[in-house]
C-alpha cells in the first residue's frame, strides 16, 4: 500500500506521496499527464538545477532573498543538477506547453530538499521561483542544457570521427580505387581521397554547430512571464546569464530582445537544422561503408568492416555491416526529431511558444544520440576496417572509362568508342587503343597511369 500525505495548492488539497520531494502542483501534473514514457532528459534537469541554484545566488547578491534560504537553495540546486534525484522528476513530456509542470517540479523538489536543510520553510514560488517564470526558465533551459550537450559531448565526438578518417585516408592513401557516379564505374581515386572526403564533411559539421552557438548562448532568464521582466530586479537577467557563464564556462549572455526569445525557439530550430545536416553527412558516410564492405563474393568487396557479431540466424558465417546499419538508423531519427522540432517552433502565439517540452526532448535526444553514433562509427567502423588492395587493383586496371583521359588527344568520340569496344570484348584499354590510335605503348602507359590520374585536379 502506498502512503500519502496530504498537500495544498490554489486548487485545493491533493494526495501526494509520503516519500516524494515534490508537492501539489506536481502531483496534479502526474495525474493529468499519463501519455508516455518519455521523461525530461538527464541535461535538462541539470540545467534547470543549475538555472535555480544561480537564480538563489542572485537574487541574495541584489537583497532580495536572505543568505541562509539563498545557500540552501543553491546547495538543493546543486544536488538536482549532479542527478541526486532524479527519482522525484516524474512528469511526462507531454504536458502543458509551457513546461510550467516541471519548472514547479523543480521549485518543488528544490524547496523540500533546501527546507530539510534550513529546518524552517522554503517556498518553491515565493523563493525557489523568485524573479523567474516558467516562460522564462524553460527556454533558459533548453538552451544551457543543449548548449552543454554540444560543446561537451557531440563537437568532441565529431572531432574524434574527424581524426580517425584523417589517419584512416592517410593510411589508405596508396590504394587506387575506381570511382564511382550513378553507382557506375568512373575515373579512379585514391581510398585517402575518398575518406578524405569524409572526414571533410565531419569537419563542416562542426564548423556549423559553432557557428550556431553565439545565438544558443543567449538566454530568455529574466524576461519573466511575456518578455517585459515582470517581478524581476532590471540586473537579474545580465546577472544570472554571468552567473551561468562562470559555472558551465560557456559563453552564456542574457537575450538582446526578451519578446523573441520568450515567444520563439528560433535558435532551437537552427541548431536542430545543423543537426540533422550532420546526420545527413554520417548516413553518407555509413552508406558508403555498407557499399564497400558488400559482398564478400558478389558485391563490390572493397573493404572488410570489423566482423562484430554473427549477422544471419539461419545462414551460418554470414556477417553484416551492424555499425553503419545503427547510424543509419539514428540519423534516420535525427531527421524526424528535427520535424517535430521545426513544428514546435511554429508553435510561438503571440509571446509565448507552447510546445517547449518536446522541443526539449528531441534536441537533447538528437545531440546525444548523434554524439554516441559518431564515436560508435570511428571506433567500431573506420578504424578498424581493412582494404582488399588485391581485388581493386585488378578491377582498377579494367575501368574502360579510363579513357577519359585520352580526350585532350584522341577527342570524346573516339575515345567512346575504345571504351565500347573493350568493354564489349573484354579487353584491356591499351590494347584497344593501340589498334585504334597512333599512340605508342609508352605513351598510353603514360596516359593511362591510374595512379597519375587520381592528382588530375585541385585537391581539397
Amino acid at each position: 500500500m502506498t502512503e500519502y500525505r496530504i498537500e495544498h495548492d490554489s486548487l485545493g488539497e491533493i494526495r501526494v506521496p509520503a516519500d516524494a520531494f515534490y508537492g501539489a502542483q506536481t502531483q496534479r501534473a502526474v495525474e493529468n499527464f499519463q501519455i508516455s514514457h518519455y521523461r525530461f532528459p538527464r541535461a535538462m534537469i541539470r540545467a534547470l538545477g543549475m538555472i535555480k541554484g544561480a537564480a538563489a545566488a542572485v537574487n541574495r547578491d541584489l537583497g532580495l532573498l536572505d543568505a541562509a534560504r539563498a545557500e540552501a537553495i543553491m546547495a538543493a540546486a546543486q544536488e538536482v543538477a549532479e542527478g541526486k534525484h532524479d527519482r522525484h522528476f516524474p512528469l511526462d513530456i507531454f504536458q502543458t506547453g509551457s513546461g510550467t509542470s516541471t519548472n514547479m517540479n523543480a521549485n518543488e523538489v528544490i524547496a523540500h530538499l533546501a527546507a530539510e536543510r534550513l529546518g524552517s520553510k522554503v517556498h518553491p514560488n515565493d523563493h525557489v521561483n523568485m524573479s523567474q517564470s516558467s516562460n522564462d526558465v524553460i527556454p533558459t533551459a533548453i538552451h544551457v542544457s543543449a548548449y552543454l550537450l554540444v560543446t561537451g559531448e557531440l563537437i568532441p565526438a565529431l572531432r574524434h570521427l574527424h581524426t580517425t578518417l584523417v589517419e584512416k585516408a592517410a593510411a589508405v592513401d596508396h590504394v587506387v580505387t575506381t570511382g564511382r557516379t550513378h553507382l557506375m564505374d568512373a575515373m579512379p581515386i585514391t581510398l585517402g581521397q575518398e575518406v578524405g572526403g569524409w572526414a571533410s564533411q565531419v569537419a563542416h559539421g562542426i564548423q556549423r554547430l559553432e557557428a550556431t552557438l553565439p545565438r544558443l548562448g543567449q538566454l530568455a532568464q529574466g524576461a519573466t512571464a511575456v518578455g517585459t521582466g515582470i517581478n524581476a530586479h532590471p540586473e537579474f537577467g545580465p546577472r544570472i546569464a554571468a552567473k551561468l557563464a562562470e559555472m558551465t564556462g560557456c559563453d552564456f549572455v542574457t537575450s538582446p530582445n526578451y519578446f523573441e526569445a520568450l515567444s520563439t525557439q528560433d535558435a532551437a530550430v537552427e541548431l536542430s537544422g545543423q543537426l540533422k545536416t550532420v546526420a545527413v553527412s554520417l548516413m553518407k558516410i555509413a552508406n558508403d561503408l555498407r557499399w564497400m564492405n558488400s559482398g564478400p563474393i558478389a558485391g563490390i568487396a572493397e573493404i572488410v568492416l570489423p566482423a562484430l557479431q554473427p549477422g544471419s540466424s539461419i545462414m551460418p558465417g554470414k556477417i553484416n555491416p551492424v555499425i553503419p546499419e545503427a547510424v543509419m538508423m539514428v540519423c534516420a531519427q535525427v531527421m524526424g526529431n528535427d520535424v517535430t522540432i521545426a513544428i514546435g517552433g511554429q508553435s510561438g502565439n503571440f509571446q509565448l511558444n507552447v510546445m517547449l517540452p518536446v522541443i526539449a526532448h528531441n534536441l537533447c535526444e538528437s545531440i546525444e544520440l548523434l554524439a554516441a553514433a559518431s564515436r560508435t562509427l570511428a571506433d567500431k567502423a573506420v578504424a578498424g576496417f581493412t582494404v582488399n588492395e588485391a581485388h581493386i587493383a585488378a578491377l582498377v586496371g579494367r575501368n574502360p572509362i579510363l579513357v577519359t583521359a585520352l580526350n585532350p588527344v584522341i577527342g570524346y568520340e573516339l575515345g567512346a568508342k575504345i571504351a565500347k569496344k573493350a568493354y564489349a570484348e573484354g579487353r584491356s584499354l591499351k590494347e584497344v587503343a593501340l589498334e585504334m590510335t597512333e599512340l605508342s605503348s609508352e605513351e598510353l602507359d603514360r596516359l593511362l597511369d591510374p595512379r597519375a590520374l587520381t592528382r588530375g585536379g585541385i585537391q581539397g
